[in-house]
């Protein structure tokens, strides 16, 4: 540790940091360039010095040691990004907009998975959907994350205007309350809505807990992570919870190319399970 002035400078060796690559490539699949090694050492330090540590290695040796688990979860929370707003590529909401609408013509209710949630702007934003085209029928959203944190975030649904930028008015008004006072400059979903989101904690990388089946999948912004063979695995597993005929949506930045699958292109970054 190196002293600037009254500051503690924690400096993360590189061997200390692939400890940390091998880490979170285990509990949650993500494989960190060698580009991130900044990154880690800046969302670790903080929470070292809050537990009075003075190395990363101790830091490491606690995570993986046992009754490191409540805390392992922790450094997931720190070194899982998380970036998402209302309404992220609106073309996906469209589909889903005639998904709906299509289902509504049946009397039938959607159920629809937000597998990558975060804080949950994209599970709120399919249930504005939803609950527009489909009203009173029995629709479901689940929302899932691998980070504890957001998910906590998720279920109080409050959120900075810069988050909404893409929120429909029409659904800001119906959906949502403005902030005032010391909440100035933020948006909370409406009580009516939050409680017909569920939220709930899911590791993609593992097997998956009985969440039962879905007609429509959003995986976004998130196998930007995994290398192939994760990739390969994810895929499967999501297939077994999607319904024959069901929608997947994937980030436009991701595609299935190389995936052995039984997933057929509609659109960009829309597929059908067939």
């Amino acid at each position: 540790m190196e002293r600037l002035g009254d500051c503690s400078v924690l400096l993360l060796q590189p061997q200390e940091f692939k400890l940390f690559q091998a880490f979170i490539l285990a509990e949650a699949g993500i494989t960190l360039s060698d580009k991130k090694h900044t990154l880690v050492q800046t969302r670790l330090t903080s929470r070292i010095h809050q537990l009075n540590l003075t190395s990363f290695i101790q830091y490491y040796k606690l995570i993986v040691g046992k009754g490191g688990a409540m805390e392992a979860q922790r450094a997931i929370d720190l070194l899982t990004t998380n970036e998402t707003y209302f309404f992220r590529e609106p073309k996906h909401f469209e589909m889903l907009r005639e998904l709906a609408k299509a289902a509504t013509a049946e009397r039938r209710g959607l159920r629809v998975w937000s597998a990558a949630s975060s804080s949950g702007e994209e599970a709120y934003s399919i249930a504005m959907v939803l609950d527009d085209a489909q009203g009173a029928l029995p629709w479901e959203v689940l929302g899932s994350d691998i980070s504890a944190r957001m998910l906590r975030r998720a279920r109080n649904g409050h959120y900075p205007d810069v988050r909404t930028t893409h929120l429909p008015l029409h659904y800001r008004r119906q959906y949502c309350l403005k902030g005032t006072g010391v909440e100035a400059g933020t948006l909370l979903v409406k009580p009516e809505l939050r409680e017909k989101v569920q939220f709930t904690h899911v590791n993609l990388v593992k097997p998956l807990v009985d969440i039962g089946n879905f007609d429509v999948i959003f995986l976004r912004n998130v196998m930007i992570y995994f290398n192939l063979e994760q990739k390969q695995q994810v895929i499967a597993r999501i297939a077994t919870t999607l319904k024959p005929g069901g929608t997947l949506m994937i980030g436009h930045s991701e595609s299935l190319q190389g995936i052995e699958s039984n997933f057929q292109l509609l659109a960009p970054a829309i597929y059908r399970l067939t």
